[in-house]
């Protein structure tokens, strides 16, 4: 079974940064979009950002300027850099893959693989 692991999750204050990281497969990395969802409690899962290797990444309104996505090809490791945080920010958050077009990377049931995820707790 696929594993994506994510680590780096934590309670920070707002304004502070996090770096997320997931570790995937090396056959999933290098052919897959990888992408990072989070989901609040009682609230649906949401996208944040994908990238496909070569390719411009995309983001969701709600990160963008704040957020980054890039990806290690060396170590098969994608990230999630996370800067100025609000408590907004606080979810689970979600490693997935996914071969489906552009078009749809903002949609959750087109990912193919996805990981147990990581609590992101942004409070003073």
């Amino acid at each position: 079974q696929v594993q994506l692991a994510e680590s780096g999750g934590g309670l920070v204050q707002p304004g502070d940064s996090l770096r997320l990281s997931c570790a995937a497969p090396e056959h999933i990395f290098r052919g897959y979009t990888m992408a990072w969802f989070r989901q609040a409690p009682g609230k649906e899962r949401d996208f944040v950002a994908a990238q496909r290797s070569g390719t411009y990444p995309l983001y969701a309104d709600s990160v963008k300027g704040r957020f980054t996505i890039s990806r290690d090809n060396a170590k098969n490791t994608v990230f999630l850099q996370m800067n100025s945080l609000k408590p907004e920010d606080t979810a689970v958050y979600y490693c997935a893959a996914t071969r489906t077009i552009r078009s749809s990377w903002r949609e959750v049931g087109r990912y193919d693989y996805w990981g147990q995820g990581t609590q992101v707790t942004v409070s003073s």
